[in-house]
Parts: C-alpha cells; sequence; structure tokens
C-alpha cells in the first residue's frame, strides 16, 4: 500500500525496506535486543532516528516539514508542529511564548493542570475566571463573553486569555467567536487548550474548532480523538500578536531532542485521516450513534446526555454514583473515559463508512449493568456538587513565594481559611480542585470528602490516607 499522502510514514516505509545495518541510537537496533513481545517488538523496526532522508523534527526540510506543511493547510494555520510530549508540552510553549514573570493571565478555573504548571513556571499571576455550573450535565461549562469583558475591564494590563475549548466532557457553548473577538479588541491573544477538539476539523455535526473562530495558538491532543499514538499532539498558530519563531523556541526546548518516529507516524496518519474524512463517513458516524443512543434510552433507570461534540456521550443511572456504575463497567470489560459522581464518559470512536465497532455489545452489557446495579445495596447516590461562588479569583502567592513558606500537613477541617501550598488534583480529569496559592474555603473540603467518599482518584498534596493537606503555616489575612 502506497502512503503518498503521509510522507513522513512513507518515508519509513520505503527506509525499514532497505538493506541496511544500525550502528546508530536506539539502543535495540531495530528489535533485535528487545524481549518484548512480538506483537510489540516488530514496530522497533520503524522506531529509529533522524538518519539520512528522515529529517530532523527540530529542523524540518524534508518529510516531516511536508508533513507539517499538510497539516497546517488542512487546520489552515499559519504554522503547525508536531508535539511528541503530549499537548502538555504545547501548552507549556504556548504560554512561554506570551508571558514573563510578573504578567498579568486570565485563565479559565477549570483548565488543565498543564496549564497551571506553565504558569508556575514562567512566573506569570493568574486571574481566574470561574465558568458556571451546568445543571443538565453537572458538570462546569464554558466562559461566557460576559465573564472575560468583565475580567478585561477589571484587568486591562492583561497580556493573554488562556481556555479550555471543548470542556472535558464535550461542552463548547455558543460565545466563544464573541469572547475572542473582546480579546482582540484590546489586543489579547487568546491560547486554547483545545486537546479533545483535534477532530472538529472534519466539520459538521461536529462543532468549528477555535482555531476556525480566530484563536491564536491551538493545542489539539490528536491522540485523544483521532488515531494517533498516546502523547502525539499538535500545535497550531496563526496570529498577528504572537510570533511563531517564539513558539518554536520553546518548543525545541521543552520536547525531546530525540523524537520518536513512531509517534511522529501516527500524526502523520491521523492528519491524513481527518483530511479524507468525507460527508459519507460523517453520515455513517451519526447512524451508528443515533442506533447507539436509541438502545441505551431503552434501558430502564439509564439516562444518556448528548453533548455538543457527537463523540461525548454521558451516561447516568438513577440513583447510582457514576463510580459505582464504572466499577460495575470495568468488572464486565467495558473502560470508560471517566467516572464522577453523578455519572460517567464515553469517548466514542471517530468512525468512518465500513468501520465496524461493537456498540450493540455495550448496550447490552449496559442494560445487565443497570439491573445489577438496581439490585445491589452497597451503591451511593450522587450529592450536589457546584462551583465556586467566586467568579474572579487570584492567588495569595505565586509558586517562587511559595517556596520561602514553612508549610505544614492539616486535617481538611483545620485548612478552611489557611493558603494551599501545593495542588490537589481529581485525575482524571487532572483539573485542580484546589491550587497551590489559593486560599482553602468551605466549598474546597466538603467537595474534597465527597469525592474522596465516593471514590475519586487524586493527585497533589494529598494525605488521603491521614485526611490531610498540605499548607502554608501562617493564615490567611482578611
Amino acid at each position: 500500500m502506497q502512503y503518498s499522502n503521509r510522507p513522513l510514514l512513507q518515508k519509513m516505509i520505503e527506509f525499514k525496506k532497505t538493506d541496511h545495518l544500525s550502528l546508530h541510537v536506539p539502543g535495540h537496533k531495530g528489535g533485535l535486543l528487545s524481549s518484548l513481545p512480538v506483537d510489540l517488538r516488530s514496530a522497533l523496526a520503524y522506531d529509529v532516528t533522524e538518519l539520512e532522508g528522515l529529517d530532523d523534527l527540530h529542523e524540518p526540510t524534508g518529510v516531516i516539514y511536508e508533513a507539517e506543511q499538510k497539516l497546517a493547510a488542512l487546520y489552515e494555520a499559519e504554522r503547525s508542529f508536531f508535539l511528541i510530549n503530549g499537548s502538555t508540552v504545547g501548552n507549556l510553549a504556548m504560554v512561554y511564548a506570551v508571558c514573563q514573570e510578573g504578567d498579568t493571565v486570565i485563565v479559565q478555573r477549570n483548565a488543565h493542570k498543564s496549564i497551571f504548571h506553565a504558569l508556575e513556571l514562567t512566573g506569570a499571576r493568574p486571574v481566574f475566571i470561574t465558568p458556571d455550573w451546568d445543571l443538565e450535565t453537572c458538570t462546569p461549562g464554558p466562559i461566557t463573553a460576559d465573564q472575560i469583558n468583565e475580567a478585561v475591564k477589571a484587568y486591562p494590563e492583561t497580556k493573554a486569555i488562556i481556555l479550555t475549548y471543548p470542556t472535558y466532557y464535550g461542552e463548547t457553548g455558543t460565545e466563544l467567536e464573541e469572547v475572542i473577538r473582546i480579546c482582540h479588541a484590546n489586543e489579547i491573544p487568546v491560547l486554547v487548550d483545545e486537546a479533545h477538539g483535534a477532530h472538529f476539523i472534519v466539520g459538521a455535526p461536529f462543532p468549528r474548532s477555535a482555531l476556525q473562530m480566530g484563536a491564536d495558538i491551538v493545542v489539539h491532543s490528536a491522540h485523544k480523538t483521532l488515531p494517533a499514538m498516546t502523547m502525539a499532539s499538535f500545535l497550531h498558530i496563526r496570529s498577528s500578536l504572537v510570533s511563531p519563531q517564539r513558539v518554536d523556541r520553546y518548543l525545541r526546548m521543552l520536547q525531546s531532542s530525540s523524537p520518536s518516529y513512531l509517534l511522529m507516524a501516527s500524526l502523520d496518519d491521523a492528519r491524513a485521516y481527518a483530511e479524507e474524512y468525507v460527508e459519507e463517513d460523517k453520515v455513517a458516524f451519526m447512524d451508528k450513534r443515533q442506533s447507539l443512543i436509541k438502545e441505551l434510552k431503552k434501558i430502564p433507570h439509564l439516562l444518556v446526555i448528548e453533548m455538543d461534540d457527537p463523540l461525548k456521550l454521558i451516561v447516568r443511572v438513577e440513583g447510582v454514583s457514576g463510580f459505582d456504575v464504572q466499577k460495575a463497567m470495568d468488572a464486565a470489560g467495558i473502560y470508560v473515559e471517566l467516572a464522577d459522581p453523578y455519572q460517567v464518559l464515553l469517548v466514542l470512536p471517530l468512525l468512518k463508512k465500513g468501520h465496524h465497532f461493537p456498540f450493540e455489545t455495550i448496550s447490552d452489557q449496559l442494560a445487565a449493568i443497570v439491573v445489577q446495579l438496581d439490585k445491589s445495596d452497597g451503591t451511593a447516590k450522587a450529592p450536589h456538587l457546584s462551583m465556586p461562588s467566586e467568579v474572579v479569583s487570584v492567588l495569595h502567592y505565586t509558586a517562587s513565594e511559595l517556596e520561602q513558606l514553612p508549610t505544614e500537613w492539616l486535617s481538611y477541617a483545620q485548612t478552611v481559611g489557611k493558603v494551599a501550598a501545593a495542588s490537589v488534583v481529581p485525575y482524571p480529569p487532572g483539573i485542580p480542585l484546589l491550587l497551590a496559592g489559593e486560599s482553602v474555603t468551605e466549598w474546597h473540603i466538603q467537595s474534597l470528602e465527597t469525592l474522596l467518599a465516593m471514590g475519586a482518584n487524586f493527585q497533589g498534596a494529598i494525605r488521603i490516607t491521614k485526611k490531610q493537606i498540605l499548607v502554608v503555616m501562617n493564615e490567611v489575612e482578611e
């Protein structure tokens, strides 16, 4: 098979066919020295390095350059980059490209932890906007134009706006284009973590990409919704406010100097997959999706919520927490993206015409699972959660200031009124519940205890067995 629309992949296939000897890295020598299982070891023949004809990610002039040019053309970007350290490195690079120490940056509160890490590393001072709680989906919603407008008026010195679009659950809202217009009217660049929207480029019925609506930099996790390997992502820039050269500079610093050709080949393939996704593919996918939803809605006590992104579905079982539903589905061999106190999130495959996926098995298994859960005495009912009442907030201390302050571990109840010394993050989805430098409130503790009681997993400065959080020793001054 020819892969002419996948120039990097085609070149790697041609190279593999040549009679060559490896006196270079990597040390597995094309898989010869590997003791991995056969099906994994076979991929190592393509795990090469910057050899003649295979180009260089950090100075592309050949097939990688051609592949990235095709990527930019598809997304209508001024410049597009392959990312082999995940969307995390894209988020880091875009923040570094526009922010310096002390700069004010407006940030969506329900951002991914990599955004907060970028702010910490740059020393920027974030102003957080907390989105409204969406009662239908029981999740934080998108940021509104009014919220951005008020924040920009209150902080006219803002150097950048950092948004998450869509939300992890696939909600987009209808105001992003107006948000971008407001920001650009104030000459503020808009940086968008669009990790879950790499497939939006295929067009309706999928939402529009933030890049199509005028965002300056957009980062895509190609591996989340397109057929790319884990850690394989894209970054796109189209801006009069941000220099592509600055983004390129930081990507060279932050990405591995030994990039994975397997990951890059999968990015080349994922781009071509989206580019070749035609109208009949969309019709076939939507037909299969609708059939699945129809079958799921027949199941008593099960609620299906359709999100703005057709790849995302929320599934709820009446009176049962999402964590209990997830455990039951895991036991049946069906693994969902995440669970929360209310529901589980399904990420559907972006099928093309002719692809088969066992949706019938999923609906049959879920019907049996709901019966099992309905009879169980051990399931927990979902509590009421919300978002903090403070719409706009700032940190009491920056990361560098926190490093100079004494800290202590205190029980949850004792931390109210203290300042968190480090973040506490439910994972997945990786959106911090409590930020380093943020004042601990009753809302934080109630939400934390509720999530822990329901079986949520956490990362960060928390001792779950001792029920403690790491805080700054002095109290917040009112």
